[in-house]
């Protein structure tokens, strides 16, 4: 083999391992506020490309406010760090330019806009600049959204409709997909069906992070976890890692 080409497989070589390795999503000294109120404080985490990764915590962590401060909503606001997707800077943006550079945010609540059927939110959603999935895509993946295109969204079920907050998600040009709390209130069979969803996304490069008060559903569907106490990062490392250490999950996470 020639210098040249040796050079050129060293270098294609060295850039997939780059790839492989570095983080797709970072935080880096994450700081915020509501109002005088001392949120977020330092936190700093990274991600690799189609990662789920678990934030978790006790109530009043700040797991909520870190995935708002991370999709740049107006509360909490920000007042020191960097945030960087896919080697892009978001941490100056707005909400909405942040939700056009592929960060997707499903609150708690869900957000299901009343008086428009499943396939209007799902169609509103792909008003934005961006290519994200065809509405036969959506319904391919979510068959009980095909089977209820026409009924309007907040009559949906609990399930139906934190479906239906993921599936507009993916109507978007969709980079992080940032889920809060959402298996809340949900029987098991649509936990499993949702993170049937998560799975399948993870291989079109689509990365989650997750935050749930059940703690041990999240850690086995997540490649990683990061643990929050009080506003600052306790402990960052893989899921096994936190299922595995008893002491752990009872001095962070009370199981």
């Amino acid at each position: 083999m020639s210098a040249i080409a040796m050079t050129a497989d060293t270098t294609v070589s060295q850039a997939s391992e780059i790839e492989t390795t570095r983080p797709f999503f970072s935080v880096r000294d994450m700081h915020a506020y509501y109002g005088e109120s001392y949120i977020v404080q330092g936190v700093s985490l990274d991600v690799r490309r189609g990662e789920i990764l678990a934030l978790l915590g006790r109530n009043g962590a700040g797991k909520t406010s870190t995935l708002r401060t991370i999709a740049r909503t107006d509360n909490p606001q920000m007042r020191q760090g960097e945030i960087w997707l896919d080697g892009a800077p978001i941490h100056q943006m707005k909400s909405f330019e942040a939700a056009r550079a592929g960060i997707q945010l499903v609150p708690e609540d869900r957000r299901i806009i009343q008086g428009l059927t499943v396939e209007e939110n799902l169609t509103l959603a792909k008003v934005a600049p961006g290519n994200g999935w065809s509405l036969e895509q959506i319904y391919q993946s979510f068959p009980r959204l095909a089977e209820r295109r026409t009924q309007e969204g907040v009559t949906l079920s609990g399930g139906e409709q934190q479906m239906l907050a993921i599936a507009r998600a993916l109507a978007r040009d969709l980079k992080l997909l940032l889920l809060d709390e959402p298996y809340e209130g949900l029987a098991p069979v649509i936990v499993q069906e949702i993170e049937r969803i998560l799975h399948s996304i993870k291989p079109l490069g689509i990365t989650t992070i997750i935050v749930e008060q059940n703690a041990v559903a999240a850690l086995k569907l997540a490649d990683r976890a990061v643990i929050l106490d009080t506003g600052e990062v306790v402990f960052a490392g893989t899921a096994k890692e936190v299922l595995d250490n008893a002491e752990l999950r009872h001095e962070y996470l009370a199981i």
